[in-house]
């Protein structure tokens, strides 16, 4: 089995080490964009030009599925992507885990992109699946960025940024921009602080584990984390075959992937 999962960047890690922990069997294929990267400030247009792209390099890899492991590609090319690719090959989206955060009762938060908060798409999705919850849009400037580079004082200032944007009182933070998820500690210490004493600790939703596990099963596989970890990984840096950019390996994700099995040799 093989998944592959695309990104402007290394966003992708999250929902790849989801992958790789529930099936270490599978070969992943990385498919990203440092060549036209950041896509936010991007127009639909040139968002869904790259994305077919990148997306074309990682389905000449032959893989039987696609995770679009990127907010802004999953609201803009998620319809030319599955026009070109499917049926022959399954595209799975990336959406903001809203609804299960407004489940969990309570305020909610929503760290997203400034170009995705207060957009059309995201109050969409408010009036869809927040069922009535006080719903607050941080936007967080800069913070994908800081991710993206492993710079952590700039993650340290966009965090605190946004944290200062955050109610005390909420109750569950969605993490809208799939490069946050990389971060996701950094977040979830910087809310508590000043959190009023009694209430339960903030419950942060992404969406990597749930993309993961529906990209399973549309290629009709079950999770088996105990299988052999043999699978391969193979990487693509707008279209090159290549190894994990340094800053991946700052992350816990991007050692995950790369000490379970060294990277697939070129074919």
């Amino acid at each position: 089995m093989k998944i592959a999962l695309m990104d402007s960047g290394i966003g992708l890690l999250a929902a790849a080490a989801a992958v790789r922990r529930l099936r270490p069997d599978a070969d992943l294929v990385l498919s990203s964009d440092p060549d036209g990267m950041p896509w936010g400030p991007r127009t639909p247009d040139d968002v869904t030009e790259r994305a077919l792209t990148v997306a074309r390099a990682a389905a000449a890899h032959r893989p039987d599925a696609l995770i679009v492991a990127c907010n802004t590609a999953s609201v803009h090319a998620l319809p030319a992507l599955r026009a070109a690719l499917e049926p022959g090959l399954p595209v799975v989206g990336t959406v903001p885990a809203i609804k299960p955060a407004a489940a969990g009762g309570g305020r909610v938060a929503i760290w997203a992109t400034p170009a995705t908060t207060g957009s059309p798409y995201q109050r969409r999705l408010i009036a869809d699946f927040a069922d009535g919850a006080r719903v607050t849009e941080v936007p967080c400037p800069g913070l994908a960025d800081a991710v993206q580079w492993a710079d952590e004082a700039a993650v340290a200032r966009a965090v605190a940024a946004a944290a200062a944007l955050t109610p005390s009182d909420v109750c569950a933070v969605v993490l809208g921009c799939t490069h946050y998820e990389l971060v996701a500690e950094h977040i979830r210490a910087a809310v508590a602080q000043g959190r009023p004493e009694g209430l339960p600790p903030v419950v942060l939703h992404g969406s990597a584990g749930a993309v993961a596990a529906q990209a399973l099963r549309r290629v009709g596989a079950g999770p088996a984390p105990a299988a052999a970890p043999d699978g391969g990984l193979t990487v693509l840096l707008s279209g090159r075959e290549s190894e994990l950019p340094a800053a991946a390996r700052t992350y816990a994700e991007g050692r995950l992937l790369e000490a379970v099995n060294p990277v697939t040799p070129a074919h």
